[in-house]
């Protein structure tokens, strides 16, 4: 969402006061974090907030607003070399949690498999933990396998994925750039498999979509009101389509 906001500031020109918000990102716990501790107006999150941290927040006199922004997929990539095309959330599951550990037995060659993922303050990471590797289960306490790289930004995924076609990682669709491959998923093992994209996020076909949020300490007004106003409206919502991600209307 951080294009967002280039682009109101872009609309406004840096001298208009609705164009100096603080909006923070670098994963959703950071984001979080600064908006409870009052270093930021907004909070953008791939995730809802915990309930640890709205007690923090009140805790600090303040009362996180919750305001559903877009929505997202998280694509499952690979190396464009990699055979495997369909895989299904048991599969994942079973790959990121060390069961599966060969590419052959997915479907694929005699190799082995490379993890990949964001670290554990992302919402993306959070959320793949437990809608992918837990299968959405609130008893399973399954973790992701001990030998899976933790990178610190959907970049650096992409990027292993290019010179690597052992590995296997996950990004949001916006994020995704043509040079990797995109699986297709399914969340039963006799399918349908669905790619992620706008049509089948808004279907609710693909199984691995999520919504995206912004925070505030409180109701917003003045400019944090007008920009989020802005957010949610036809303009903004627009971009929200350009940058790959779904829009919310």
């Amino acid at each position: 969402m951080v294009n967002l906001a280039l682009a109101w500031a872009e609309r406004y020109g840096a001298e208009h006061p609705e164009a100096r918000l603080s909006v923070t990102g670098g994963g959703s716990g950071t984001g979080i974090a600064a908006m409870i501790n009052g270093t930021a107006s907004i909070a953008n999150a791939s995730r809802a907030i915990k309930a640890e941290e709205k007690q923090q927040a009140e805790a600090n006199g303040l009362q996180p607003v919750e305001f559903v922004v877009a929505r997202d997929a998280i694509a499952v990539i690979v190396n464009p070399a990699n055979p495997v095309a369909r895989l299904t959330i048991a599969q994942l599951s079973d790959i990121y949690s060390g069961k599966i550990t060969n590419w052959r037995e997915a479907g694929g060659q005699d190799r082995p498999i490379v993890l990949l993922s964001r670290e554990s303050n992302s919402g993306t990471h959070v959320y793949f933990l437990e809608q992918v590797v837990r299968q959405g289960r609130k008893d399973d306490h399954t973790l992701f396998a001990p030998e899976t790289l933790l990178l610190p930004s959907s970049e650096g995924i992409s990027a292993e994925i290019r010179q690597n076609p052992n590995a296997i990682g996950y990004d949001g669709l916006g994020y995704v750039t043509p040079d990797v491959k995109v699986i297709a998923v399914a969340g039963n093992p006799a399918g349908p498999f669905f790619l992620p994209t706008i049509e089948t996020v808004t279907k609710k076909e693909y199984p691995i979509a999520r919504d995206l949020y912004m925070y505030t300490p409180g109701q917003p007004t003045g400019a944090v009101k007008d920009y989020l106003d802005w957010i949610i409206g036809p303009e903004a919502q627009g971009i929200v389509k350009e940058l790959g991600f779904v829009p919310i209307r």
